[in-house]
């Protein structure tokens, strides 16, 4: 873990999806807004469903669209069904610059990890659409049954994987947009540089070592 002032070089670097390597808003609020007409339940204002997007999607369902447990549980299953069924080209709008920025990192000999509230069978498949897979030694993201969804517990668990791969892990940083990124990194040591072009707020970049406002600045910080 990083037990000094955090700078580069970074020996890992660990990188959120949503909001900071694609913008996938419109894919995850289509399916949100068919998931709840499917329930039966009033569909918010695409403004107010942004919320849903970075947060584990349990949460969403319980705090957005203030659903119990169980209705939040038979909403996953119907909003996992259908980005199962609509494949990943939905979530892969990328935000320019950010797929050079993550093969020139791979290029320079960094190791990277994704490490993402996203469930990891359509994470594979977003990288995949990308054709970025071979960039990451780890990715990570939730649990099919969101058992692991917390950022703070993917987080764990990419380090885990990186372990068992022997990745030094004395330098590490996070990049991600929204506070579950900073905060999720923090639990378990690992500094974090916030991206303005995300789904975030610039209260949420508290605790973050930088805040950067475009992909050149955030392959300064990285390079």
């Amino acid at each position: 873990m990083t037990t000094h002032s955090p700078a580069k070089p970074w020996s890992c670097i660990l990188f959120d999806l949503d909001g900071t390597i694609t913008d996938s808003a419109p894919g995850i609020i289509g399916r949100l807004s068919r998931t709840l007409e499917k329930m039966g339940r009033p569909v918010p204002l695409p403004a107010e469903l942004v919320a849903f997007v970075g947060p584990p999607i349990l949460d969403g369902f319980r705090e957005v669209a203030s659903m119990n447990d169980e209705e939040a549980q038979e909403a996953l299953l119907v909003y996992r069904g259908l980005a199962a069924s609509e494949g990943p080209q939905g979530d892969s709008t990328v935000y320019p610059g950010m797929v050079g920025l993550v093969r020139a990192l791979h290029a320079a000999g960094i190791p990277l990890a994704l490490a993402t509230s996203k469930a990891e069978t359509q994470a594979l498949r977003v990288l995949a659409h990308l054709e970025l897979s071979d960039c990451f030694t780890v990715i990570c993201g939730s649990s099919e049954d969101e058992t692991r969804s917390a950022k703070a517990d993917v987080v764990e668990e990419a380090l885990v994987r990186l372990r068992a791969q022997d990745v030094d892990l004395s330098n590490l940083v996070m990049v991600g947009d929204r506070e579950h990124d900073v905060q999720g990194a923090a639990a378990h040591g690992v500094p974090a540089i916030m991206v303005e072009w995300g789904y975030g707020s610039p209260a949420e970049a508290v605790g973050a070592i930088a805040v950067v406002h475009s992909v050149d600045q955030l392959r300064d910080a990285l390079l």
